[in-house]
């Protein structure tokens, strides 16, 4: 078997296009809970803390050249060290809250299986006639 035959093959399993899916889903609901975060939950946040804003919450490490301004985008485009603390605050909160949905959505999975489990299925119509023409005959 040649090697484009071998990989043509496990390219088109159900397993790998599934993952491609999660992967290209995935992303797109990472941007949403980036937004959820950025948008709706850290204002919140700084509003009852004091008006912060957690993206520029940061160290400055090194020298400033002058004139540059002292925003964390103005620093880094500046080349200068920065400890940019605020930054790992939003994506600590960002994966809290993925990680939070994603329980969500296996534990109701899980129910459903677990119901599904629990109901079991109605025979089918030709078993069910089978079953009364036999009750019948024994009458």
């Amino acid at each position: 078997m040649g090697m484009m035959q071998e990989f043509k093959e496990f390219a088109i399993k159900g397993n790998v296009i599934d993952l491609a899916v999660g992967v290209i889903i995935g992303a797109a609901f990472g941007k949403i809970v980036d937004s959820v975060v950025g948008d709706l939950i850290m204002p919140v946040i700084g509003a009852v803390v004091g008006k912060l804003d957690f993206s520029n919450l940061f160290v400055v490490m090194g020298s400033v050249p002058p004139g540059t301004a002292t925003t964390l985008d103005a620093l880094k485009k500046a080349g200068v060290p920065v400890f940019a603390y605020g930054n790992f605050i939003t994506v600590a909160v960002n994966f809290a809250i993925l990680a939070f949905i994603i329980f969500l959505m296996v534990k109701q999975i899980n129910r459903l299986k677990r119901q599904e489990k629990a109901a079991p299925a109605a025979p089918a119509e030709d078993i069910v006639l089978l079953r009364e023409i036999r009750d019948s005959l024994k009458k």
